[in-house]
């Protein structure tokens, strides 16, 4: 650029940095001659050529600061939730009192599925985040590759999830309310069929990869005609804790299939997607089936007998689920007399044995032993440092939450819909905690007892179930 480099200094000179560097400053003494000539030429340089080309620091100074971006997506955000809860309020208002709590309860029922997915998606970004910020290899635990979702992604998908089902809640709430029935009924519809489409989207965009590795989880979920691996059972304990949204997702598309949409006929009891339909006891044990399926399986290439007893565990939820429906279909006296003793028996089989499980087998706690004792790293929790106070709040909770989460299984106590989606967040919020726990167990496991062994020594979940006797899921 210059025919005489050595007027302006050798190349080793400290004002020949880079120009997005921190200082242009000489910090050669001022005493020695020759130093204000060469300062005073070099300097005008630099600042000639920082003002004259796009430089890294000119790129970054005029981009807004991740602060300012975040500030302003929140600001947004809320406007957002604001217009919609005004906006569905007003809307609800202009109903009329005998038909508004109804409406509202089969709103509530399209809409209800997807906000407990959205949630899970929330917690799952959590969970991941835990898990980055810990010890625990949750890729190599899930058998996940190098291009799996990371928490930051997860929540950007919960965030689109989050903005878009009350967004389409709220206009069928507005398109009702005005009288445009036909468009307020499209707009669960539409929902779904696009939320069907993105999953099966054949194509290398939307995170391709996971959408596929999810739907094959799902697939052998439901097909259980192979040695059964971590994701696979862990997945379909989650869908145990959403046999709710299994039931309400039957219900609203039996709606969209028949046309009641926006419409109240629906609720009465002879209704083909009434809610004394068969079919909702059939959808609720679905999931509890799959599991019990995985159980079966898992002994048949193990011959663990806990497997077993993990089957006869899943299998309790049955009776809870059946019972609660035979309520539409006995006589007042029948129920009050003997199903309905027999539904709390049965509840209370089922709450008990699966807290049981939790704690002795799921997350290989006990009571009486290592929750007292800390002393053995070996014993402690890689995840949570074997902080005493946790181990009791999630006994404790997982107790209370177990037993609350026979209410869901039971079709009879439907009624308030605003108490079945509280009790279903907060069945959401058990197994979110059971996750970390369940994992810590797996990771400690894999690390025998503390050691980290390599991860190529590490074989895969096929391999173990095949070829250990130790294995329990």
């Amino acid at each position: 650029m210059f025919e005489n480099p050595s007027a302006i200094g050798s190349s080793h000179s400290p004002h020949l940095r880079k120009l997005g560097a921190k200082s242009v400053s000489s910090d050669l003494g001022s005493g020695e001659p020759g130093n204000s000539v060469q300062e005073g030429y070099v300097l005008p340089f630099v600042v000639g050529e920082m003002k004259g080309s796009s430089s890294p620091m000119q790129t970054t100074a005029i981009m807004p600061s991740p602060t300012f971006l975040w500030r302003f997506k929140v600001i947004w955000f809320l406007i957002w939730a604001f217009t919609c809860c005004k906006i569905g309020w007003d809307s609800v208002m202009r109903m009329s009192a005998d038909l508004r709590d109804l409406f509202l309860y089969e709103a509530f029922l399209y809409y209800n599925p997807l906000l407990l997915v959205t949630m899970m998606v929330w917690l799952w970004g959590v969970c991941l985040w835990v898990f980055s910020q810990s010890t625990i290899n949750y890729a190599k635990i899930f058998d996940l590759d190098q291009n799996h979702l990371t928490h930051r992604e997860i929540w950007k998908c919960s965030i689109w999830m989050t903005v878009i089902v009350p967004t389409s809640m709220t206009a069928y709430l507005y398109l009702y309310s005005h009288g445009e029935v036909a468009l307020a009924a499209s707009q669960p519809v539409i929902l779904y069929v696009a939320v069907a489409l993105v999953l099966i989207f054949p194509f290398d965009i939307f995170y391709f990869s996971s959408r596929y590795f999810l739907l094959r989880t799902l697939w052998r979920i439901a097909f259980p005609l192979q040695p059964i691996s971590f994701p696979d059972f862990f997945l379909a304990d989650i869908l145990t804790s959403m046999a709710k949204v299994f039931s309400d997702l039957e219900r609203s598309v039996c709606r969209m299939v028949h046309r009641q949409v926006a419409t109240i006929a629906w609720f009465e009891a002879d209704s083909v997607c009434g809610s004394h339909s068969v079919a909702i006891p059939l959808v609720l044990v679905i999931p509890y089936i799959w599991r019990l399926l995985q159980c079966l399986r898992q002994y048949k290439d193990t011959k663990e007998k806990p497997t077993l007893f993990n089957a006869l565990k899943y299998s309790t939820a049955v009776p809870v689920i059946f019972l609660s429906a035979l309520k539409y279909h006995v006589t007042p006296d029948s129920w009050t007399y003997v199903y309905r003793r027999l539904w709390l028996f049965s509840s209370l089989v089922n709450s008990l044995y699966s807290f049981y499980w939790d704690i002795t087998r799921d997350w290989d706690l006990s009571v009486f032993t290592r929750i007292f004792k800390f002393n053995k790293p070996s014993l402690c929790s890689n995840l949570l440092y074997g902080r005493q106070w946790v181990y009791f709040w999630v006994i404790g909770s997982n107790l209370v939450l177990r037993c609350t989460w026979t209410y869901k299984l039971s079709a009879h106590l439907r009624h308030n819909y605003l108490t079945v989606f509280m009790v279903a967040a907060l069945e959401m919020l058990r197994r979110f905690q059971w996750i970390f726990f369940r994992v810590e167990n797996e990771w400690n496991k894999i690390t025998k007892s503390g050691f980290q062994i390599p991860m190529t020594d590490i074989p895969r979940e096929e391999e173990k179930l095949l070829g250990s006797t130790n294995h329990n899921v």
